[in-house]
């Protein structure tokens, strides 16, 4: 020590005191020091994508209420929804590599009992909020009784006798989350079709060419055959990423890959560079919002015929939809964070309005998808462990608005058509709209789709759905806003149910920085312990070495001893 203080007094003797000119510049006379803004300006600041965002969806409203007198062409149309068909483009093009990133690394970073425990909570939570939607969407439409029997047309009427059940909807389920071929997961999804007997129309075409029967005749037993016509079952697929079966695949491969060590780190750093490009390049795409949403939104309204008889008769029925997603939002959503996290909910919310614009304006949770991640990430700081892993499922299952949205949707053809539901009828659609809402594509319009399955499972007359395809461009944007927020909201609810085994896995983790990620809570790969070993059982059944964390906390006073 006094060697040290020694040498220490004589260099500084030898630089001698500084002059006039070595002084460093006051903090006034730097010119690059940055300007703190405050006031207005930091708000600006701070709120410049929101503002962006907002002037979009306000201009796209604007323009199409503005243009619908000049009647345009489908061309002219065409050429104004052509910006924001190429920004949704560009938001899709990211969805796959954001979901595959995200969820590798996040799983990656927890260990498989930490994968379960927030897979578990998420999916009761999912599956709780869906329930609880459908039953607030029964409520609300037995309550205002928007179906009215005048709007039924007849027109609208068609023969397909398409079969539609539940049943079909749970196997494709399972089918899209197993797939059994990753790289046709990306383009297809599977479904199930129905289809003629193969032998009845072979039989059906033989007696027709080998009959010479005149017209009549052949029209009439083209009919009786038509009627005898028996459909089967046949699994095809169709266009469209299938996300639910890649999430399962990226949830497992994460999840071992977190067991195997350093061997795998260079994979967990590999996906965890894809995430934060993508979230650079959202940062960028972000800037192209007010092109690309108004056009989008001005598209739409456009390609209605006409606007004011639409929304003038099916009103109450857009007000049953827009209040429970109402009730939903500010009330019940509100109240459920707060008695869980402890923290003003609606500050929450005001970090999500831009994500919520962009959900409202795309009408699909996944092409919103990004901008989430930013808004929930980079605002409202919530865990990125937990939003990795919460918000690419929640897309995909977690449909609250759907849920509403099919049980009002259902309740409202069956009043048009006279029907008088019972108890039995009512609870069939409660648990249909919550199972057939789970199994949604994030996708637009997707929920009319399972509509159909709710309406066969009541016996209610299936082609009047065609009455709601005039206003499903604006209902759907309202529900996808539900479902985006729900998303959001299971996320923050599991970081804090999630709070003690996240805080272990963070001891642990400073307690062992050099510890192989395959090897948690320091024990070995055959399941027992290290050498020397003492552990110390905490909260959750995180183990701690005591021992080792004792062991290197002398080695680093020796070493300081040595080097005084």
């Amino acid at each position: 020590m006094e060697g040290s203080g020694k040498f220490s007094d004589y260099l500084f003797a030898k630089m001698g005191p500084p002059t006039a000119t070595e002084l460093p510049p006051k903090t006034t006379e730097c010119s690059d020091a940055p300007v703190e803004l405050t006031g207005y300006r930091r708000w600006l600041s701070d709120n410049l994508m929101l503002l962006v965002t907002l002037s979009g969806v306000l201009l796209g409203v604007v323009l199409g209420l503005s243009l619908r007198p000049l009647h345009l062409h489908g061309d002219s149309i065409m050429l104004i929804s052509y910006p924001g068909e190429l920004f949704m483009r560009v938001l899709k093009l990211m969805i796959l590599p954001l979901v595959i990133s995200s969820l590798i690394a996040g799983s990656a970073s927890l260990n498989a009992k930490m994968n379960g425990k927030i897979a578990l909570r998420t999916l009761v939570y999912f599956a709780s909020t869906s329930f609880f939607n459908a039953a607030l969407g029964i409520a609300l439409v037995l309550l205002i009784h928007p179906g009215n029997p005048d709007l039924h047309n007849a027109e609208d009427r068609s023969t397909d006798k398409r079969a539609v059940n539940l049943l079909d909807s749970l196997l494709d389920l399972g089918r899209n989350v197993f797939p059994d071929n990753l790289f046709q997961a990306s383009i297809q999804q599977a479904h199930t079709v129905y289809l003629p007997k193969p032998g009845i129309a072979h039989a059906f075409n033989e007696t027709f060419n080998d009959t010479l029967v005149s017209g009549v005749e052949a029209q009439r037993q083209a009919e009786d055959l038509a009627e005898e016509v028996v459909l089967v079952r046949d699994v095809q697929y169709r266009s469209g990423t299938n996300t639910l079966g890649i999430v399962f695949f990226c949830l497992v491969f994460g999840t071992f890959l977190g067991t195997i060590g350093q061997k795998g780190q260079v994979v967990v750093d590999f996906f965890a560079a894809i995430f934060e490009v993508i979230m650079k390049m959202v940062t960028c795409v972000m800037w192209l919002t007010p092109v690309g949403i108004s056009s989008v939104i001005a598209g739409k309204i456009l390609s209605v015929d006409d606007l004011g008889l639409v929304m003038s008769q099916l009103m109450w029925f857009i007000v049953t939809v827009a209040l429970g997603v109402f009730i939903y939002q500010f009330v019940v959503m509100q109240a459920i964070y707060f008695v869980v996290v402890r923290r003003n909910p609606f500050k929450f919310y005001a970090g999500l309005i831009q994500a919520m614009l962009t959900a409202f304006a795309t009408a699909s949770t996944a092409a919103a998808l990004p901008i989430t991640f930013r808004c929930m990430n980079e605002k409202l700081r919530v865990d990125p462990r937990i939003t990795r892993f919460v918000l690419p499922i929640g897309c995909n299952i977690n449909m609250d608005g759907t849920a509403l949205y099919i049980s009002v949707a259902s309740i409202f053809i069956a009043q048009m058509s006279g029907m008088v539901l019972g108890f039995g009828e009512l609870l069939t659609v409660l648990l249909t709209a919550t199972a057939a809402s789970m199994s949604s594509a994030s996708v637009p319009s997707a929920a009319l789709v399972l509509l159909l399955v709710v309406l066969t499972a009541i016996d209610a007359p299936v082609q009047d759905v065609t009455l709601l395809f005039a206003v499903d461009w604006f209902v759907d944007r309202i529900r996808t806003t539900n479902n985006m927020l729900g998303d959001c909201y299971t996320a923050a609810i599991v970081e804090e149910l999630s709070r003690k085994e996240l805080m272990a896995l963070d001891a642990a983790s400073v307690n062992y920085p050099d510890m192989p990620a395959g090897t948690p809570n320091g024990h070995s790969h055959d399941g027992g312990l290290l050498e020397g070993q003492t552990e110390l059982t905490m909260t959750d059944s995180v183990v701690v070495d005591m021992s080792a964390v004792m062991n290197n906390v002398n080695l680093q006073q020796e070493h300081s001893n040595r080097r005084v």
